[in-house]
């Protein structure tokens, strides 16, 4: 197998980035790191300086899109930070549904014994990896019988 380009995944919220990142087969998104908010310009750096360091190639961010597909008030903040962070790293920027992802992560760390009202950094890894790995999902080639 061939080692690919490494994709990051973002949960953007407005406390803190959840950062995902694939694996060298772009099989597997795994969370990598919870970056707390300061202000617009230090958080595209961190993320920026972040895609950098793991040589990515595009950024895939959750659209927090309503329950019935319209766009609202924060999937337009989303939107405003991704054409932002395009203009600085020059990468693409792909959006993914993150509707229920949030819900997704804290059964998962939850079944593992994971206290997730104390551990928000780790919901939102999570949360993030779960968005990666939905569009990978979808962009795998299928196995070879």
């Amino acid at each position: 197998m061939s080692m690919k380009p490494r994709i990051i995944g973002l949960d953007v919220g407005d406390k803190r980035i959840g950062v995902a990142i694939s694996d060298p087969l772009g099989i597997t998104a795994a969370g990598l790191e919870a970056i707390e908010r300061k202000n617009m310009r230090e958080d595209i750096r961190a993320v920026a300086d972040m895609a950098r360091r793991h040589g990515a190639v595009e950024i895939v961010i959750g659209l927090p899109k309503n329950m019935d597909g319209s766009v609202g008030e924060q999937a337009l903040k989303i939107q405003a930070f991704a054409r932002k962070l395009t203009r600085v790293t020059g990468l693409p920027v792909i959006y993914e549904d993150e509707r229920l992802t949030t819900i997704s992560a804290i059964r998962t760390l939850t079944l593992q014994g994971v206290k997730t009202g104390d551990e928000k950094d780790l919901v939102d890894l999570q949360s993030a990896a779960i968005i990666l790995q939905k569009f990978l999902d979808r962009h795998e080639p299928p196995p070879s019988a």
